[in-house]
C-alpha cells in the first residue's frame, strides 16, 4: 500500500485531527516507514508457528460473586450530601425542551 496525501487526509479526517502541510508530510513518511516494517515482516517463515494468542499459559481463575455486606436502605442515604427518604438528589445535568 502507497501512503499518499489523500490517504493521510482521509486518516486524519477518520481520526478527527487537523494536520498542517509539514505534518501531512511528515506523517506519509511515518506511516511509510511503518508499512515497509511490516512487510519485512511478512518475509519470514511461519511455517509450522502456531499464533500467539496469550503471553502465558495461565488461565483466569473468577471468583463467586458473592454479597459479602449489606447496608440498610438508610444507611446507603446516610453520606448523601442532599436526599429525601427515599433517593439521593443530584443536579439536573440534562436540559428540557423549550
Amino acid at each position: 500500500m502507497i501512503i499518499d496525501q489523500q490517504t493521510v487526509e482521509k486518516i486524519a479526517h477518520l481520526a478527527r485531527l487537523e494536520l498542517t502541510a509539514g505534518e501531512k508530510v511528515d506523517m506519509i513518511k511515518d506511516m511509510s516507514q511503518i508499512l515497509d516494517f511490516m512487510d519485512k515482516l511478512n518475509e519470514i517463515d511461519t511455517t509450522g508457528i502456531e499464533p500467539l494468542v496469550y503471553m502465558n499459559d495461565e488461565v483466569n481463575i473468577f471468583r463467586d460473586d458473592v454479597v459479602i455486606q449489606m447496608i440498610t436502605h438508610e444507611e446507603a442515604l446516610m453520606n448523601a450530601p442532599k436526599h429525601d427518604k427515599d433517593y439521593f438528589l443530584v443536579a439536573k445535568v440534562i436540559g428540557g425542551v423549550h
